[in-house]
């Protein structure tokens, strides 16, 4: 199994930073590729949505498998040239901005000929797009470029809204 790990740190706040990258509208790797199954849905990846790419010359699909809102968003392979692909999307709010984590662990048929293509071609190619990929998003999210792809007021379907409680927390125990 080859692991590819990426940290970008983005200027901007995470709601921002999330719902750009499961904007269908913004989608600076994908291009437009990203076929919906139920084109009446909102305009943001929801769990069982598909999505296409190409590597190379080959083409890609991956499932969107989990998602947690303003956190975490998992793509799972469902055809393609690899043996095994997943890509797991991290997104925390820090003090000074987001920090965006990346993880893509595949693994290449083809055997010992495929471990080494993968490890040393497909690797540096797959680094190069997610690369590319977080340098577009932090591009938009830090500038005003955001405000055309979503609405300020916009929440993906699944978002669950929780109230704010007292900062005081009764009846506290203290285990030693």
């Amino acid at each position: 199994m080859i692991t590819i790990r990426l940290t970008t740190w983005v200027n901007a706040p995470v709601e921002r930073c999330f719902l750009l990258a499961t904007s269908r509208r913004f989608s600076p790797v994908i291009r437009n590729d990203v076929t919906p199954q139920d084109p009446q849905r909102k305009e943001f990846l929801q769990c069982g949505d598909l999505i296409e790419w190409k590597l190379g010359g080959s083409e890609h699909a991956s499932r969107i498998d989990v998602i947690r809102p303003y956190s975490y968003f998992r793509e799972v392979m469902t055809a393609g040239m690899f043996r095994h692909f997943e890509h797991d999307h991290h997104f925390a709010p820090m003090d000074d901005g987001t920090r965006m984590r990346d993880e893509i662990r595949f693994s290449m048929r083809m055997g010992p000929m495929g471990k080494v293509f993968g490890t040393t071609v497909l690797r540096a190619m797959l680094m190069r797009m997610l690369i590319t990929k977080n340098t577009d998003l932090k591009h938009v999210a830090e500038s005003s470029e955001w405000k055309s792809l979503i609405e300020t007021d916009v929440l993906p379907s699944d978002t669950v809204i929780i109230p704010e409680t007292s900062s005081r927390v009764p009846n506290m125990q203290r285990f030693a």
